[in-house]
């Protein structure tokens, strides 16, 4: 990240996507919703640079944490319902956020998730198995490839 205060702009990189849908598996779903909260929301830049999609102004924060916040609900629901994460992913209607980019990263957000939700406030989780998680997102694409258009 780079803050520029006396043009009030921001340069994101990977927390912030405007348009696709962010890819936290080797990140922290409840960290980056902590971030975007307590420190870049109160920066109060005017121009955003995200990591991915167009130059943008600060509504894409509360965007990018909506959706933070939708996966972090669904992994609750999903974990305490016994479902693994792809399992969840495939119960869930993504909504509006259908219509981003690269939806079948829910499945790798979820593993996140689900390893953020098992850890304590002071660890997030363990490491997520990433060739399972990347896996499930191909089976939650219908067995497809990946594409990476954010």
């Amino acid at each position: 990240m780079v803050w520029i205060p006396e043009r009030s702009v921001l340069f994101a990189g990977d927390l912030l996507f405007n348009g696709g849908t962010p890819f936290l598996l080797s990140g922290s779903v409840l960290g980056a919703i902590d971030v975007l909260t307590r420190f870049v929301r109160p920066l109060g830049a005017r121009t955003i640079v995200p990591g991915h999609g167009p130059v943008t102004g600060p509504a894409v924060i509360d965007e990018v944490l909506g959706y933070l916040y939708f996966v972090k609900d669904v992994a609750e629901r999903g974990r305490a319902a016994g479902l693994t994460p792809l399992d969840a992913a495939r119960e869930t209607d993504l909504g509006r956020y259908a219509e981003w980019t690269d939806t079948e990263r829910i499945v790798g957000n979820l593993h996140r998730a689900y390893a953020d939700l098992a850890g304590t406030a002071e660890q997030r989780g363990g490491p997520v198995n990433g060739p399972g998680a990347l896996a499930d997102m191909v089976a939650y694409n219908g067995g497809r490839p990946l594409t990476c258009l954010a």
